[in-house]
């Protein structure tokens, strides 16, 4: 591999580690755990590297951190723009702690800069590594083209190589506002979060209503409890909300609008909420309840 430079033997690593669990990049893999293990240099079969050099990566493999058993990393060597196309060449080590041999596959990678800004992303194909032997560290250069780079300064240090992890599912869960807290009795709280835990979530960046509850009061007036759930991953705030309320049979039972004041319904959670319709909103007084549905009316 004709990329290996030629590195002085008072070179320092330019660039800091970032070390994951294997089981965020690798499928079926173990957590990491506590025992600490040193990596030893692995150099790819494929490479063209003369004495000078694989002493200088020995020299820098010895300097690095040990890992927690069950770790992916990659430590950075260092990082080269081209001053013409702007394309970035970051040297790292590729390194793990798994006590079995592990090919990787395609991943995205980033460039951070010391300030954990991104300088750079890029999917890579880490299979293009070979199989990683065990306890190992491989030296790879991951070669960011103009296309992929953010930001047009580099630092000269400090840097990171990091994976891109996916986010983790977070279960959808029940919130309550205090006041639901203070005034629900716990046996009550709890059947509300299992029922909660058991509904089939909204989508993803859904927020919708799901009925819970409905009574007519003697005044006329209609109070309905429903779940307003919200599937995305930001805090929404609701201030003023038009609702209606369907029957079996198809029929607008009642409809408003209501000013919440505003109501906050936090990512990832349903807030059960009541909202009381005026006998002057209700339309429909035998309505059919056997199933029923809450929705904004249709802009």
């Amino acid at each position: 591999m004709s990329w290996l430079k030629k590195f002085t033997r008072n070179k320092k690593r330019e660039g800091k580690d970032h070390a994951v669990s294997s089981d965020e990049i690798v499928e079926n893999a173990e957590a990491a755990g506590e025992e600490e293990v040193t990596t030893g240099l692995s150099l790819h079969p494929g490479s063209r590297v003369n004495d000078e050099e694989k002493y200088y990566y020995q020299f820098l493999n010895k300097e690095l951190t040990p890992l927690k058993r069950n770790q992916l990393s990659l430590a950075g060597i260092n990082l080269e723009q081209d001053e013409k196309s702007g394309a970035v060449a970051v040297t790292a080590f590729m390194r793990s702690s798994l006590k079995k041999p592990v090919t990787l596959g395609k991943t995205f990678l980033l460039l951070l800069s010391p300030e954990g800004e991104r300088l750079a992303r890029k999917e890579f194909d880490l299979a293009e590594l070979g199989e990683l032997p065990p306890e190992s560290s491989r030296p790879w250069q991951f070669m960011f083209e103009a296309g992929t780079v953010e930001k047009k300064d580099m630092p000269s240090e400090d840097w990171q190589l990091a994976f891109e992890l996916k986010p983790k599912e977070v279960p959808h869960r029940l919130e309550l506002d205090e006041k639901w807290e203070l005034s629900l009795a716990v046996e009550e709280q709890e059947k509300l979060a299992s029922f909660v835990k058991q509904t089939e979530p909204p989508k993803p960046g859904e927020v919708n209503f799901l009925g819970l509850q409905q009574s007519r009061k003697e005044d006329g007036s209609l109070h309905v409890t429903l779940l307003i759930r919200n599937g995305s991953q930001k805090n929404i705030q609701l201030e003023q909300l038009p609702l209606v309320i369907e029957d079996a049979q198809g029929d607008v039972v009642a409809q408003g609008g209501f000013k919440l004041g505003p109501l906050s319904v936090s990512a990832n959670t349903s807030k059960p909420w009541t909202f009381i319709f005026p006998a002057e909103m209700v339309k429909k007084t035998d309505a059919d309840f056997s199933r029923w549905k809450a929705y904004p009316p249709k802009q």
